[in-house]
């Protein structure tokens, strides 16, 4: 009886689409601390969050919060396959690593694409540049095939960094990126491996969905073209898309023990699985820090853990709440708040993004076919 809903549960595994696991690494924030050099990093390189997203006419990536960002997958380009460590990126649509060509120090101690090893890479001559907080990556765009879990995607195009400026690639601790964002916000016009997975029939349903381990060691993943089951137990709230961009909704409110302590009048939100923390105006955060008791650079006392309240996001008339054991962090005995602050165009109205902290407390499913996310509370 066991060995026969063992096979039942591989089978159902199977029958649900490939899917890439996730391996949560040290942070850059981490690596930095090691070799002494972060104070000096975060003075080098200020930054703000929002940037990502008002950056005109250049499509930007949310490097400058990877210092916290942990989670990778791995791909493979080429015939034979050249495998890459990536982050699998909501919000941002291009697929990226470093290549052969480069000469920068961020690419000495990374893998590098060489497309004279590819039997079926096709070369162009149409550049690509893509903006950082932090500082940028140039290169060449070219196609080959690009496999993801068992998908074989042909013809995909992708970007060979030529350079990458700066240190800050040099101490990241994966490879390139993977966008899995709309097409209208890809720098070149390049065309998203996703939407190559669905215009070439590649994945069972037109959407993806994203599992992160509150333990961070085992277990995370990314599923394409299906949903697990047996993370939906307590069902799936799905919320309309507000904008084709981003993976962007409408939030109602935000509140903390009953009281509403931000995006009192509604405010946009981006469920963004390339930003670790959960990114919100400063006004809105400092309101929170001052809520919870802590001080103005989000430090608290870790036994605070057990007596704070949850931080509760009403989103299309549901309560989606996340608890203190997920967005206090501790590193090293010393805790702060999962929480950061943007300085946010005033023209552009509120906006929140919901990253891992939040995303690590819900099963995510991205559904292009209907241009919705569903949330299933873990």
């Amino acid at each position: 009886m066991k060995l026969l809903l063992l096979l039942g549960l591989v089978a159902l595994a199977q029958c649900l689409g490939p899917r890439v696991p996730l391996r949560r690494g040290k942070s850059l924030r981490q690596v930095l601390k090691e070799h002494g050099l972060l104070e000096r990093y975060l003075k080098q390189h200020p930054y703000n969050l929002a940037s990502k997203y008002y950056h005109a006419g250049v499509s930007a990536e949310p490097l400058e919060n990877y210092l916290d960002n942990e989670y990778f997958g791995t791909i493979s380009i080429g015939t034979p396959p050249q495998e890459f460590t990536v982050i699998f990126d909501t919000g941002s649509s291009n697929l990226w690593v470093p290549s052969v060509y480069c000469s920068s120090l961020a690419c000495s101690n990374h893998k590098r694409f060489n497309p004279a090893d590819s039997s079926t890479f096709v070369s162009t001559n149409e550049s690509v540049s893509i903006a950082y907080g932090t500082g940028s990556m140039t290169g060449v765009l070219g196609y080959d095939t690009v496999t993801v879990a068992a998908i074989k995607v042909l013809n995909q195009i992708f970007g060979l960094a030529e350079t990458e400026p700066g240190d800050f690639f040099y101490y990241s601790p994966f490879d390139g990126i993977l966008g899995l964002a709309f097409p209208s916000i890809s720098s070149s016009g390049a065309t998203p491996v996703f939407d190559n997975m669905m215009s070439e029939g590649l994945v069972a349903k037109d959407l993806f969905s994203v599992y992160l381990s509150r333990d961070g060691k085992r277990g995370s993943f990314v599923l394409f073209g299906g949903i697990d089951p047996s993370y939906t137990t307590n069902g799936i709230s799905w919320i309309p898309l507000s904008a084709e961009t981003y993976w962007q909704i409408t939030m109602d409110s935000v509140s903390i023990g009953g009281d509403p302590v931000a995006c009192s009048f509604g405010c946009q939100a981006i469920v963004d699985t390339g930003t670790s923390l959960l990114a919100m105006p400063n006004r809105a955060l400092s309101n929170i820090l001052g809520t919870l008791g802590a001080s103005s650079n989000g430090a608290i006392s870790c036994s605070a853990v057990n007596t704070l309240p949850d931080v509760v996001f009403q989103i299309n008339g549901k309560a989606f709440s996340v608890p203190p054991r997920a967005y206090v962090i501790e590193i090293d005995g010393y805790c702060t708040l999962g929480f950061q602050g943007m300085n946010i165009p005033t023209e552009s109205g509120e906006l929140w993004i919901l990253g891992d902290v939040f995303i690590r407390e819900y099963y995510v499913i991205f559904d292009r076919a209907n241009n919705m996310v569903g949330l299933s509370r873990l």
